[in-house]
């Protein structure tokens, strides 16, 4: 009971800081960098200076499934290519064009049918050690 209180007395007390501070409800709420830069310009840079090599490499890929950096959990989405095909993959990786991953060896004809159907869901970009370091494309240790 006294933890509900205590939560409770919390909650209030936020609420009136933010009413009496004079920030409305939607900049309380909005962490982005557009707040940040109204703010504070030297915040503005600190806070687009913070993105890392994955950020990068995920950003210049897109919507995409990278063959040559994406985990075996990316290909979670596509049917019938967790986990076994999406394994295949990868140990047969690095690929020089897309189409390269129709040329692995023991695949079968499905297998190849499902490759051929979902190549526009495909890129290929150069090895990031960011991503691949540590044998972590089929454990990345997400849970």
């Amino acid at each position: 009971m006294k933890r509900l209180v205590g939560a409770i007395a919390t909650v209030l007390l936020t609420v009136c800081f933010w009413g009496f501070s004079g920030v409305t409800q939607a900049q309380a709420i909005d962490l982005g960098l557009n707040y940040y830069s109204q703010s504070s310009p030297l915040l503005a840079v600190a806070v687009s200076e913070r993105r890392n090599d994955a950020d990068a490499k995920l950003g210049e890929v897109g919507r995409k499934i990278d063959l040559n950096n994406s985990d075996v959990r990316d290909f979670r989405e596509l049917r019938g290519f967790y986990p076994t095909l999406a394994s295949k993959i990868i140990k047969n990786s690095p690929y020089e064009t897309v189409e390269d991953v129709l040329s692995i060896p023991g695949l079968s004809d499905r297998q190849k049918e499902r490759l051929q159907a979902n190549l526009d869901n495909f890129v290929v970009t150069d090895i990031a050690d960011v991503m691949t370091s540590g044998d972590n494309r089929y454990n990345p240790g997400v849970y």
